[in-house]
């Protein structure tokens, strides 16, 4: 009885929510409705056993082909009122998994040979990087996007949420990034409202685009939520550099600084320096190496037409948005226990499910 009052509930809340339009801030029945749009992709992948219930105020209206690097999305409506982009995440495929790997970091704005070349603009920020193989998928699912977004709005929609769990909760990052940008260029109506919820995402690039992320979404517009014990959003490897850093800073002044000094101090502090530095530079070009050119080339061999982009010379990966955290409680571990077989207990939809409700 109380499940059905609380559903109750939520659809009530929600149908308001979008005869007014979509409001700012964090909304637990919202987050709900999203998390139950990705579970509906489990029959895709390996996650069915943790699906939950459908959207109760959402009605489905379509699923795109499988697409790039075997992405895919739904587009949800509610009252006619508010549509939801709802972006799949990896499936049990080595071209999906492949997309995850493929984590050499890319300009957040330039071009990308897909078969044609595609022309992108995440920020018009020239130090924001972002991880290729998501970037491909964003890439490829704009192509579907922006005309059903276009169908909408003609409609009378102009709420929209942006979501996905996983691979699409990253995915999620850019493609808001990508509709926002395209708002500020002049090239989406002004009047549409776009409020994100990515869901047990990893990071999407490097701090810089975190930033520029979160300057665009200010004011309560975008959300990154995470079950802390979830291993998903800790990923992929990040190394930081002192190139990392904004120009200004210290450590640019540092070999002449060193230099300055008079011997045996100038031998020491180089020594040291080096000692300090060295390490991560290397780390960051063996992670351009084997997660960009090497598991760029498969992704040559096995999508048509793509060639491989430029990579950033950074391995800088920030976790990005405004983070709402599900914390783990005794009882939610008596149901998930902390160590387990299965790795990906902690990341899969029942538990966020768990979380949320106790929110």
């Amino acid at each position: 009885m109380k499940k059905v009052i609380l559903s109750v509930l939520i659809f009530i809340s929600l149908s308001v929510s979008a005869q007014r339009g979509l409001k700012p801030g964090f909304d637990k029945a919202e987050y709900t409705e999203m998390l139950r749009m990705a579970s509906a992709f489990a029959e895709d992948s390996f996650s069915i056993a943790a699906s939950i219930e459908p959207p109760i105020s959402f009605v489905h209206k379509y699923r795109s082909p499988v697409m790039g690097l075997e992405n895919r999305w739904d587009l949800w409506i509610s009252g006619d009122t508010v549509a939801a982009i709802s972006i799949r995440g990896s499936v049990p495929k080595a071209l999906s998994w492949t997309a995850n790997y493929y984590a050499g970091m890319v300009a957040a704005e330039g071009k990308m040979v897909l078969g044609d070349t595609v022309v992108y603009k995440l920020t018009d920020n020239s130090m924001a990087s972002v991880h290729a193989g998501w970037l491909i998928g964003t890439l490829y699912l704009s192509k579907d996007i922006l005309p059903k977004i276009d169908s909408c709005y003609k409609a009378g929609i102009r709420n929209f949420f942006v979501t996905g769990h996983s691979q699409g909760g990253a995915i999620c990052f850019l493609t808001t990034a990508l509709l926002r940008q395209k708002q500020a260029d002049g090239l989406l109506p002004a009047d549409i409202c776009f409020k994100s919820y990515s869901s047990a995402a990893p990071k999407p690039g490097n701090t810089v685009f975190a930033y520029e992320y979160e300057a665009m979404t200010a004011g309560g517009w975008a959300f990154n939520v995470v079950n802390p014990i979830d291993w998903v959003p800790e990923t992929p490897l990040s190394v930081q550099t002192i190139d990392d850093f904004p120009a200004n800073n210290p450590f640019t002044d540092a070999k002449k600084m060193i230099k300055a000094k008079k011997m045996p101090d100038r031998l020491k502090y180089s020594v040291l320096y080096a000692q300090l530095t060295k390490p991560t530079y290397k780390s960051e070009r063996r992670l351009k190496r084997y997660l960009g050119s090497t598991v760029g080339k498969m992704v040559e061999n096995q999508v048509a037409g793509f060639r491989q982009p430029d990579y950033a010379e950074t391995a800088c990966y920030m976790r990005t948005g405004v983070t709402v955290v599900l914390k783990p409680d005794a009882v939610y571990y008596g149901l998930f226990p902390r160590v387990s077989d299965d790795k990906f207990l902690h990341h899969m939809f029942n538990a966020y499910k768990f979380l949320i409700d106790k929110y």
